[in-house]
């Protein structure tokens, strides 16, 4: 009976809590995709969207940051970067807030600025609420390679390092046909339509930073028009044999027809 009264109790307390929550939670949502990846020497913008009700008040935004790995040795742990209010400009002028606190830029970016970046919301009850972004330098191409299935007839592109890549491939120096084969829909792989493989396959790698490439080498390919190159010069070949194997053999008919007439002309002299 003490349980079940409990419960009703509880259970009548609910909407009340609920209710209590819409007016007085604070909510905290990077608008940001993640991760954010941030070129050398760029700009870094993070903004968040603070959600809170009509009685709720917003009395500090911290804004800090922590390793991504927190394991690596030798890391600062968590740095507090810059408050709202009190502070208008931190990290010898390159940071700054905006919109009351939602907004962080920092100008100059570097490997050093990477990491997790954490927003902390205190409301006049002094209650926390906090999210989080992780923030990446954005990395140049770096060596990619080529490596073969033979089995498979297929290429493969690889590259580890580098941010947003695009990959592309090209045959002796020209765009991939569909007589040579077909591109993965992520550009890595490319099946090539003959076999076995031959000829020169380049992959290039690209960013916004720059590109590099790699080419793997087959055997040559026999070119048609090598090919017809090779089966008009025998068809003429032929040919000349033939004419000489002919003339030889009327030079010969004509040796033992003119011998006949010479025997026949003694034969009758004779009589």
């Amino acid at each position: 009976m003490r349980l079940q009264h409990c419960l009703s109790w509880s259970l009548s307390l609910l909407p009340l809590l609920l209710l209590s929550c819409g007016y007085q939670c604070v909510s905290v949502h990077f608008q940001t995709p993640q991760p954010v990846n941030v070129l050398p020497a760029g700009r870094l913008v993070l903004q968040v969207q603070i959600d809170r009700g009509p009685k709720e008040k917003i009395s500090m935004i911290t804004w800090e940051r922590e390793p991504e790995n927190a394991k690596t040795p030798g890391n600062p742990g968590k740095v507090t970067l810059i408050t709202f209010p009190g502070q208008g400009k931190r990290l010898d002028g390159r940071l700054s807030l905006e919109e009351q606190g939602s907004i962080l830029k920092l100008e100059g970016f570097g490997v050093a600025d990477s990491g997790v970046y954490i927003v902390t919301v205190t409301d006049q009850a002094g209650i926390k609420t906090a999210g989080q972004c992780t923030v990446k330098e954005y990395e140049a191409v770096h060596h990619p390679s080529v490596r073969v299935n033979v089995s498979h007839s297929s290429l493969f592109c690889v590259e580890t390092w580098g941010t947003d890549l695009k990959f592309s491939w090209l045959h002796e120096r020209a765009a991939i046909t569909d007589a040579v084969g077909h591109v993965s829909p992520d550009g890595k792989t490319l099946f090539v339509s003959s076999a076995p493989i031959c000829g020169h396959f380049t992959c290039m790698v690209s960013n916004k930073l720059g590109h590099s490439s790699a080419t793997y080498t087959a055997e040559p390919c026999e070119r048609e028009g090598k090919r017809t190159t090779v089966a008009v010069v025998s068809l003429v070949i032929l040919l000349v044999c033939g004419a000489a194997l002919a003339f030889l053999l009327w030079r010969r008919h004509r040796r033992y027809s003119n011998r006949g007439e010479r025997l026949q002309e003694d034969f009758e002299d004779n009589l």
